[in-house]
């Protein structure tokens, strides 16, 4: 038995229909279920035991005695353009801990998400190795992620197995409700059906042309695929993993791959990155896989071009969720 937080979400409701296909269906799902009613469809047809109310997990976990074999976190205020830092601190931060604690308490392996916005402009690297007080994180979800690391590789009292992982730039289906959060993928296909072209944010950089900024795209069944080994397999060494493909690619090669998905010629025009991004744009991210390659990890990562071609004509095309 196994609980997810975040099962309603993106990344959460990949997981849950990924492990269903591994026959896995004693799942807790935990979320906010009562006021996001646009994410219902990301858990249609999949198979758990219950849903929980995200604020009621903690009551009910300390009445119940389930025989869990792991938890999966993946609930949190995501929106990087979010400033409020109280927000954060009650959703990234301290339910954070409550979650660490009981499977501290109960020994229960747990695997979290953290994500690249920790590494903030890239200057100290990509590395999971860095210690998270030696980063600077450019927006408040990023340092909340940052300050939860810092606080978990702190603690004595910590879950048998843990592992916290640096999602990188993860698309991929049931991404729909996420607007303008949604991945460069989601955007370019319905720019692309709407009006035959794709508008990218143009680069603000001198030495750096448009089109040519750069990210690790990870596609969400990689991910799922790294999060369910990690708990099966528990590798011995605890703390922050990377999860990208160690592959950076730029925005043009990802919205050229979405142009062939789709089978329509590359028509790509460059627009302002808006001013309220600015500041806060990164240019570059490229996971560095050594560690999780060397805990055993050795499944290769999807293509960019796989990945998009999959996600486009499997799901995108004929609107499915997975």
């Amino acid at each position: 038995m196994y609980i997810v937080t975040g099962a309603n979400g993106f990344i959460g409701s990949v997981l849950v229909g990924y492990l269903n296909s591994l026959g896995i269906r004693d799942l807790l799902l935990v979320d906010d279920f009562v006021h996001y009613h646009d994410k219902t469809p990301n858990l249609d047809g999949k198979e758990y035991l219950v849903k929980i109310e995200r604020d009621t997990l903690f009551a009910i976990w300390d009445q119940e005695q389930w025989p869990l074999e792991g938890v999966f976190h993946l609930g949190a205020r995501t929106d990087t353009t979010e400033t409020d830092t109280a927000l954060f601190d009650r959703l990234n931060r301290n339910y954070s801990r409550e979650v660490w604690r009981r499977c501290a308490d109960l020994r229960i392996p747990l695997v979290y998400a953290s994500s690249a916005a920790t590494y903030g402009s890239g200057e100290e690297g990509f590395s999971d190795g860095t210690p998270p007080d030696a980063l600077q994180p450019l927006n408040e979800y990023g340092r909340s992620k940052n300050d939860f690391d810092s606080w978990a590789l702190r603690q004595s009292h910590a879950p048998p197995h843990w592992y916290g992982l640096k999602f990188f730039n993860v698309y991929g289906p049931n991404e729909y409700h996420k607007g303008r959060m949604a991945s460069v993928v989601w955007h370019t296909f319905r720019q692309v059906r709407a009006t035959e072209r794709m508008k990218l944010f143009r680069s603000h950089r001198k030495d750096i042309p448009d089109g040519e900024q750069q990210r690790d795209f990870i596609y969400v069944l990689d991910l799922c695929r790294v999060c369910h080994w990690l708990m099966t397999e528990l590798p011995e060494e605890n703390g922050l993993f990377n999860l990208g493909t160690g592959q950076a690619r730029t925005f043009l090669d990802l919205a050229r791959a979405t142009f062939t998905a789709m089978d329509r010629p590359a028509d790509v025009q460059f627009i302002d990155t808006p001013a309220d991004l600015r500041p806060n744009y990164q240019y570059f991210t490229q996971a560095d896989m050594g560690k999780l390659r060397r805990a055993g990890y050795s499944t290769a990562f999807t293509t960019l071009e796989e990945g998009v071609a999959d996600y486009v004509r499997q799901y995108l095309l004929p609107a499915k969720y997975y």
